[in-house]
């Protein structure tokens, strides 16, 4: 049997108006709001937030938190999720959060404040985390990111494969030892380094895996220490595009060459890593279907607030270009 307002009403013996007031945060007495909420509890209502939002005069905004927008990754995301959201008449709140938990919190609570219609989030794995305990008072789809099983809408790549995918090209051009370097705040890089590490086992070889700060600043500075302490692997893999710059522009200050001194791959096959030196093999991620996915989760949830939460896993592309190729 469906629970409506009238039913919570007459639990909480106030009027069906006193009801919706307290729903949208209208002006009611304290001790009425909480009569009001220990009857939804009761009775297990819960309200129909795509008819809430519809009336509400924020209902055509849409927040998008992003962890980086220098990453060209989330650039592009933005953009196909604008483009999604302008089809649909509304507007779209662009944040980014630099991977700082405390930010990420911070932009939740501005998306409280402007009554957003839903958000598009791009997660750490510490905010992911803390996600089903927050009481939002919109939908969340997580994007590039996933939180724990079952909780929040999501939609990315299947992370786990593409980087085994990379894995399985690398050990076919005849590299061994293959070092993997991945970002430190994300699921994203976790399931990246498990592919990785997985597929490496698949091959009898053993892993050496490090975990940085996902920018390329990070990455660079991990290649230059690597080389100065006498380490020489066959190639080097790394979890998104901002890092593979930081990788690429290292090994060119420390005067190598790509594939003659060592063979890079990674993610994100941005106009660049086509242009430098014998192009870049890279994962090359279906960014603007992502957006479209996310926006259509986001809207599937307001017209169906109860249903399950739902997981959308697309499929990387392997682009294959010179700089994976076997050492001179």
């Amino acid at each position: 049997m469906s629970i409506g307002i009238k039913d919570v009403a007459r639990v909480a013996g106030v009027s069906a108006a006193t009801v919706s007031r307290v729903l949208s945060n209208g002006p009611v007495s304290v001790e009425l709001k909480k009569k009001v909420e220990a009857a939804v509890k009761a009775t297990g209502y819960r309200p129909n937030l795509s008819a809430r939002r519809l009336r509400s005069q924020h209902s055509s905004t849409i927040g998008l938190i992003v962890s980086d927008i220098r990453n060209p990754f989330f650039t592009a995301l933005s953009r196909a999720v604008e483009d999604a959201a302008y089809r649909a008449e509304m507007r779209v709140v662009l944040c980014n959060t630099d991977e700082n938990p405390a930010r990420e919190a911070m932009y939740l609570r501005l998306m409280q404040e402007e009554r957003v219609t839903g958000v598009i989030y791009a997660p750490t794995r510490k905010m992911s985390e803390k996600l089903g305990a927050m009481k939002l008072d919109f939908p969340v789809v997580l994007v590039d990111r996933a939180g724990p099983p079952g909780e929040q809408d999501a939609v990315g790549i299947d992370n786990f494969a593409a980087a085994g995918q990379l894995v399985d090209h690398l050990v076919a051009q005849g590299h061994r030892r293959i070092v993997g370097l991945f970002g430190n705040t994300s699921s994203t890089a976790e399931e990246r380094h498990d592919g990785y590490a997985a597929a490496m086992a698949r091959h009898g070889l053993a892993t050496d895996a490090g975990f940085l700060a996902p920018v390329a600043e990070a990455a660079e500075a991990e290649v230059q220490r690597r080389w100065a302490a006498g380490e020489r692997p066959d190639a080097v893999l790394v979890s998104n595009g901002l890092m593979l710059l930081g990788l690429y522009r290292g090994l060119r200050r420390a005067g190598l060459e790509t594939p003659r001194d060592i063979a890079i791959a990674g993610f994100d096959n941005e106009v660049w890593t086509e242009l430098v030196g014998p192009g870049l093999t890279v994962i090359e991620q279906p960014v603007n279907d992502i957006g479209r996915a996310a926006m259509d989760l986001l809207f599937e949830r307001l017209r169906t607030p109860e249903m399950a939460a739902r997981k959308v896993v697309l499929a990387g592309r392997l682009v294959v270009r010179g700089s994976s190729g076997g050492r001179g």
